[in-house]
């Protein structure tokens, strides 16, 4: 056995990218906390139940697993911070009105997220907490552009989406708690034959508005067929001006894919990703996520993003 190999998705950040790698890091942290977002490091080990409480569900499967000697209590790696910010926010801080956070830290997976992926991403992020109305969004969708200037990655164009849609159609049609998942799995592949054998019996219009949403995809003109296609419920009617007003806010090509569907447990409101030239997925991902606080005994508002450091590093080393 060649005791030096590392395990699969782990690697070593050797001298030609620590430093670039560290300077980059200081860079993006330094505006961040320019703009007023506070620099906060929790721990790499947490008890099992806070990692994966309520929302954090989601991670179950990417998080490594101990048994603590001292307590016998299961312990979790973090596999992602975005939870422990939300912990930190409602429980250490505890504080009334905004509060903006930011962090930057390794984390670790159980299984990679993609076929090429680290087990191991440096993530860097913000979340704003206690503001729940789209100009949070804003201001988050805003910081992110101006993180990936500094990367010298200017995105290509950023992806919008809202869990409030397809929640709305989930009411209305009414399904147990079993189907909506499995509509909501077929939905983010955009498996047309899974998903109408699974609306059969769903009445309209629930089911004519889940069958078009995997087509409303594309540019502006997306929103407009939406509201044709779509219930003129009140919270569709509210997505789709939400989504229209952060769409006239940022200052790069903007699309929409109101299929593109993350985090079932997890997001709540505004859902975005950011592309770039060179990258086969999205850099950057982020959305509203007013549920984790609650599951932390705090009800508060929040909305951030993340990213891997690393490989915006590899991406900006590829553009040269």
């Amino acid at each position: 056995m060649r005791r030096w190999l590392l395990p699969e998705a782990i690697e070593d950040v050797l001298p030609g990218q620590a430093w670039p790698l560290e300077m980059l890091r200081r860079q993006i942290l330094d505006e961040f906390v320019r703009q007023g977002y506070e620099f906060v490091m929790p721990p790499m080990l947490e008890y099992v139940e806070s990692l994966l409480t309520g929302s954090g569900r989601d991670m179950d499967l990417r998080t490594f697993k101990v048994v603590d000697q001292l307590s016998g209590r299961m312990l979790g790696l973090r596999a992602d911070i975005t939870p422990q910010a939300a912990r930190i926010d409602a429980h250490l801080l505890n504080r009334e009105g905004e509060t903006r956070l930011c962090y930057c830290g390794s984390v670790l997976h159980a299984v990679p997220s993609g076929l090429m992926a680290s087990r191991e991403p440096l993530q860097i992020g913000a979340e704003l907490y206690g503001n729940a109305g789209p100009e949070a969004d804003g201001e988050i969708l805003r910081l992110l552009v101006d993180t990936l200037k500094i990367a010298a990655l200017p995105a290509r164009r950023i992806d919008l989406g809202h869990m409030g849609l397809f929640r709305a159609l989930m009411t209305l049609a009414a399904l147990e708690v079993e189907a909506e998942q499995a509509v909501f799995v077929a939905l983010q592949t955009k498996d047309m034959p899974t998903l109408h054998t699974l609306l059969v019996g769903v009445t309209e219009p629930a089911r004519s508005a889940l069958l078009s949403l995997p087509m409303l995809y594309g540019g502006p003109e997306v929103l407009n067929e939406a509201a044709q296609r779509l219930p003129a419920s009140a919270e569709i009617t509210a997505a789709l001006d939400t989504l229209t007003r952060l769409a006239a806010d940022l200052t790069i090509p903007v699309g929409f894919d109101l299929a593109d569907l993350r985090g079932y447990h997890y997001h709540s409101g505004v859902i975005f990703a950011a592309y770039c030239e060179g990258a086969s997925g999205a850099i950057a991902l982020g959305g509203r996520y007013d549920k984790v606080g609650q599951s932390f005994g705090r009800d508060r508002p929040a909305t951030g993003f993340s990213m891997d450091l690393r490989e915006i590093l590899k991406l900006r080393m590829k553009h040269g």
